[in-house]
């Protein structure tokens, strides 16, 4: 397994300190991981603003640091347009991952990772799927020509519960598509981490890292002078310092045969903030843990 560190993390979202693509290749460098992950929007990999030019020198600056370019990280939702259907969503996506997979080439990368989509109607939930089905074939299709994966992360609604993403990836059915599973979202959902990564494991190319810690709400009820419960905020804290049991996740991703990039991503709102050092800090931290998970320490 690779330890890789997401872009997004510092890419000035949340308040965050925000590196431009060199200065965070070699940022990862400094910190130790292996391998980075890069945002396919602005203000990293941009479709609109970085020239191929500028991305060969993205690549040779990450070359020099010793860092390899795993992923390009595309945002798409592949049901957006059924709110208007005149607008042609899918299209203009499947055009987006097409020139993310080209600019991955240059970059050197492997894998273009994509989202399935969000719910539009829980009583039609069989229309939204068809829907990301079809984009996700056509974007696998596209990809390979490339010599590009495509990824899947279990991110959106469609697909997101472990049985239904691998159904999911089952419809897909391309060579070309592969699952980037990651542990927070079945850990929120109340899941069993161990079986989840033991099932995924043998499709995964890719997992991504978060750590939360859950925060309760309330909001009070005038009328009867007292709070009712409201779902729980969560805040992002190092891994191994939340409540997702990465331990038992691992063990499900080596008991199932996983060899893929383990990324770590501070992708929300951070416990400390936003400012460099502990951004630094924290990526760190949470770096020392996915050694000691993936048993290189």
């Amino acid at each position: 397994m690779i330890p890789t560190l997401f872009s997004v993390s510092y890419a000035g979202l949340w308040g965050q300190h925000r590196l431009d693509l060199k200065d965070f290749v070699r940022k990862a460098a400094q910190l130790g991981y292996s391998a980075v992950e890069l945002m396919g929007k602005r203000p990293h990999v941009s479709v609109i603003d970085c020239s191929y030019d500028y991305l060969a020198e993205v690549r040779a600056e990450a070359e020099k640091a010793g860092v390899e370019i795993a992923t390009v990280a595309a945002y798409t939702n592949f049901t957006g347009e059924r709110a208007f259907g005149e607008i042609p969503f899918i299209e203009m996506q499947v055009a987006y991952v097409l020139e993310l997979a080209e600019m991955g080439k240059t970059l050197g990368a492997k894998i273009v990772r994509v989202f399935s989509g969000y719910a539009t109607d829980p009583d039609d939930y069989h229309h939204d799927w068809h829907v990301c089905v079809r984009a996700l074939r056509e974007c696998a299709e596209i990809a390979k020509d490339y010599g590009i994966l495509i990824g899947l992360q279990n991110h959106h609604d469609i697909g997101v519960g472990c049985e239904t993403f691998q159904e999911l990836l089952a419809e897909v059915d391309h060579p070309n598509c592969k699952a980037m599973y990651d542990p927070w979202a079945p850990a929120l959902h109340g899941d069993d981490l161990y079986r989840c990564a033991k099932t995924m494991a043998p499709l995964m190319i890719q997992t991504t890292l978060a750590d939360y810690v859950k925060l309760r709400r309330f909001k009070y009820r005038h009328g009867i002078t007292n709070y009712v419960p409201l779902p729980d905020m969560v805040r992002a804290v190092p891994l191994g310092h939340g409540f997702v049991d990465l331990d038992a996740f691992f063990s499900g991703l080596k008991e199932g045969g996983f060899s893929g990039y383990v990324a770590y991503e501070m992708c929300s709102p951070l416990r400390g903030g936003g400012g460099e050092a502990n951004l630094d800090a924290t990526a760190k931290t949470s770096l020392e843990k996915i050694k000691q998970l993936i048993g290189n320490e």
